[in-house]
């Protein structure tokens, strides 16, 4: 690969760095900002619910903003966005000024990786795809690796203020890269002939009030019929919009696509994989913190672990897929993944370190195998005027799978805690292990769509990997 083309990747992925490092520091400074606002630490969480709800109404716009303004000058005003909300949020007073502060943030957000990877997708041939594919995802690697620390520190050694001003810096190196390295398009404009209004309504509507429902449910911030409610509401929307997109030559979002079976099976199939990965970065750190009592900073290290494995991808990737194709490394990968997951529900409060340590590196490495092998095969047989729609609607499902992953994590732990005599709060070791295996069996469900895949998908990439 070519300097640029290596750089390409690492550049469109960088705001994926960007939110990993701000979702995982946010977490980490709550109680610093509840203190400093003078708010309860529980009412951040509307901060947090904020961010979500505001990248899922404005996710549908990055496919046709991409197509009318070009998607180079989207990702960087994007970028941009995204640094000055960071920047507004650290001068927050008060709730409601961060609350909107972060909605702000979740509009750049939004626009930001949909439309990254739909530059990655346009700009490298796909003769270097999968080895694009394995850079693009360093830089969320290294934000879910360092997150933790990050905000640990920052908050240790100054005020929570840098959470939010750190982002800063990174988002101008970023705009300035963007703007060097990746090419600006050629070709015919690729212009809707008009602004799909109601399509937007429709699906912002759906959207929104699909991840109202998912972020309120089992957190008693909303009467459980409400939730309900907002579930029942938000996939009457997401249907009305269904029936709307049939009618109309370009809709705001082409539900068409769905048709090419390795997109189907990258965005519905690989579901049940997608919510169990979720699921992890919510169990592990209760588990080792609440389960096993380790301090915050033990627990931060050992969780590293998957991200250090996720990392070593790069190392195997190509040869994986060279040896095995796409259909056999996505069975074997996701069936280790699913066992890795039950295998996590032997461990006790004396199970040496290490043993976690290594346990954890496996898992994220076969699991982020499957992630990059999907995220390679699943846009191959899309064409290129029509992938401003793949990216928006693979980053949508994706978004929902791993908050619905959070949401059935912590259902599962309050089900087992009460079945146990427990109230669902103070929770046990005893209280995870049922989960594990319960999601790691979950994990398995992805592999009735991978079975279906031909034996030679994605052969093209493969050929080209090798050669």
């Amino acid at each position: 690969m070519s300097r640029s083309t290596r750089l390409v990747p690492v550049i469109v992925a960088s705001p994926l760095f960007l939110q990993n490092l701000d979702s995982s520091v946010m977490a980490t400074a709550l109680p610093s900002i509840a203190q400093s606002l003078a708010v309860p630490v529980l009412h951040l969480n509307l901060a947090i619910t904020a961010y979500l709800l505001s990248l899922a109404v404005f996710l549908p716009l990055s496919g046709w903003l991409a197509d009318r303004y070009g998607a180079k000058r989207v990702f960087c005003a994007a970028i941009a966005l995204f640094a000055l909300a960071s920047a507004l949020c650290a001068s927050a007073t008060g709730l409601p000024s961060m609350v909107a502060f972060r909605i702000l943030q979740g509009l750049g957000g939004a626009m930001m990786v949909p439309v990254g990877r739909l530059i990655l997708l346009r700009a490298i041939p796909s003769g270097e795809m999968v080895s694009a594919m394995v850079w693009f995802t360093v830089p969320p690697v290294l934000g879910r690796m360092v997150g933790p620390l990050v905000g640990g520190a920052i908050v240790t050694i100054t005020t929570w203020h840098w959470i939010f001003l750190v982002n800063i810096p990174f988002g101008l190196l970023a705009i300035a890269m963007a703007w060097a390295y990746i090419p600006d398009e050629s070709g015919p404009a690729r212009v809707p002939v008009h602004f799909d209004g109601w399509g937007f309504l429709l699906m912002a509507a759906g959207l929104g009030l699909l991840m109202t429902a998912i972020e309120t449910a089992g957190k008693a911030m909303a009467p459980v019929w409400l939730s309900v409610l907002a579930a029942g509401t938000g996939i009457a929307c997401l249907l009305a919009y269904h029936r709307h997109s049939r009618s109309m030559a370009h809709p705001l979002i082409d539900l068409g696509i769905l048709r090419w079976r390795t997109f189907r099976t990258n965005v519905l199939g690989a579901a049940p994989l997608r919510v169990a990965i979720g699921a992890m970065p919510f169990l592990l750190p209760l588990l080792f913190q609440l389960g096993f009592g380790m301090s915050p900073l033990q627990s931060g290290l050992l969780t590293m672990a998957s991200a250090v494995g996720a990392l070593a991808t790069r190392l195997v990737m190509k040869r994986a897929i060279i040896d095995f194709g796409f259909r056999r490394l996505l069975l074997g990968a996701c069936g280790v993944t699913g066992l890795s997951y039950m295998g996590y529900s032997l461990w006790g409060p004396d199970t040496p370190h290490l043993v976690v340590f290594a346990a954890l590196m496996v898992g994220g490495l076969v699991s982020s195998l499957c992630m990059v092998a999907l995220g390679t095969l699943g846009f191959s047989e899309i064409p290129k005027p029509r992938m401003s729609h793949a990216t928006a609607l693979s980053t949508m499902l994706q978004q929902l799978s791993v908050s619905f992953g959070v949401v059935l994590g912590a259902s599962l732990l309050g089900a087992v805690s009460w079945w146990h005599g427990g109230d669902g709060h103070h929770l046990q070791s005893r209280d995870f292990m049922p989960v594990f295996v319960i999601v790691g069996l979950l994990t398995l469900l992805s592999l009735l769509s991978f079975r279906r895949l031909p034996a030679n998908a994605g052969a093209d990439m493969r050929e080209a990997a090798g050669g």
